[in-house]
């Protein structure tokens, strides 16, 4: 709907030029085909961001565990819940070291480092006998103060929204006591998904829709500025007058990006228990800023008056939110236009499409046109819960 009303040029924000889709397409094969010569392209999900360096470092940890596979998974989806939750951008001042190697990384590559040490110190386990786990009790003391130590959070090193990212963890904690069938009791975990969705699944089968329900359902009440309706927390989601429904959804627009974040990210784990996780395509593309900028930056989505670098837009303005739908929209048109050059058929995915792909694309362009840092080429008033 918001695709339509912009098309048919009724937005004040943007304007769409799809005849640019093409371009798009061939830079997004060619940052493909530079990062997987051989196309064997995973899905995209947090599990990436944890090699960073060409160093797997879960593997690592996981071979040191004395945990049958079960456990094994548990400890993963632990691991791979709070990493994306604290996944919201980091701005582009923040370094992380890592004490490996030394060296430093930034945003997404680095809040998965610091998230998988901090998880490898067990300060999300309240027991300290059983360290590599998440659980409840320990979320419920979280502070910003924690936070930002394992983080190196300092002056010199600011870090985005730690408030905001102290406070998720901490409703997190509250989520999962609230919601005892999904996550279990004594102790309270995320990792009881995975018990979860070994029940729900039919024959080792389960789909990505009903991966998406629970993490929905379960975790909708943690969004500290998501959007509530009628008391009721619905999480990632904005208004917008262009949307028209005849029920109680009617203008509101769902995006749900960490959520669905997460789902992609609970793929591996629950494969690695032997379940398989169907109908994929259900899940849309992520609506954050490098798939929303990449579009800008190569013309796709043309902003009507130019853009002020300096200007920051609350992340539930009109202007994000048709932003966002728009990514959404023509990310979906993109798929096949990236196919083609690449000379792949339909099992070519949208979630391989954006790690091969559109998101290192996004970040590519961005550096280009924007260096040393690649700022997005819209600003968002981030709370560290969203972008």
């Amino acid at each position: 709907m918001i695709y339509r009303f912009v098309a048919d040029r009724h937005s004040q924000h943007f304007l769409v030029d799809e005849l640019r889709l093409p371009a798009v397409a061939q830079y997004v094969a060619n940052v493909t085909r530079e990062t997987y010569p051989d196309l064997k392209i995973p899905y995209h999900s947090r599990w990436r961001h944890f090699d960073a360096g060409g160093i797997n470092r879960w593997e690592e940890l996981v071979s040191s565990m004395r945990a049958d596979a079960l456990e094994r998974a548990r400890a993963a989806v632990d691991l791979v819940t709070v990493s994306v939750l604290l996944d919201a951008g980091a701005g582009g001042a923040w370094r992380y070291r890592d004490a490996r190697t030394g060296a430093y990384f930034a945003r997404s590559e680095g809040l998965a480092i610091a998230s998988l040490d901090m998880f490898r110190a067990g300060i999300f386990s309240s027991e300290p006998q059983h360290p590599w786990r998440v659980d409840a009790a320990a979320l419920a003391v979280m502070t910003a103060g924690t936070l930002a130590r394992y983080f190196q959070v300092d002056e010199r090193n600011p870090l985005l929204g730690l408030d905001g990212r102290t406070t998720l963890l901490r409703r997190l904690g509250e989520a999962l006591v609230a919601n005892a069938d999904l996550f279990g009791e004594a102790p309270a975990r995320p990792g009881h998904l995975v018990d979860y969705f070994l029940k729900a699944a039919t024959n080792r089968h389960i789909s990505a829709e009903a991966v998406l329900a629970p993490v929905l359902n379960g975790l909708a009440c943690i969004w500290p500025s998501g959007l509530t309706f009628k008391g009721f927390a619905v999480g990632d989601a904005g208004r917008h007058h262009a949307v028209r429904t005849s029920d109680a959804s009617n203008g509101i627009v769902p995006f749900h990006k960490l959520s669905q974040w997460l789902t992609y990210s609970l793929i591996e784990p629950l494969n690695a228990v032997g379940l398989i996780v169907d109908d994929i395509s259900e899940l849309t593309a992520l609506p954050e800023y490098r798939n929303g900028g990449l579009l800008v930056d190569l013309g796709a989505i043309v902003p009507r008056s130019g853009i002020n670098a300096k200007q920051e837009h609350p992340v539930y303005s009109e202007l994000v939110v048709e932003w966002r739908a728009l990514t959404v929209t023509l990310m979906d048109r993109l798929l096949d236009l990236v196919r083609a050059p690449l000379a792949m058929d339909a099992t070519f995915t949208l979630p391989q499409m954006l790690q091969g792909g559109t998101w290192m694309a996004g970040r590519k362009i961005a550096r280009e046109l924007r260096p040393p840092d690649g700022t997005p080429p819209i600003r968002v008033a981030a709370d560290g819960t969203v972008f």
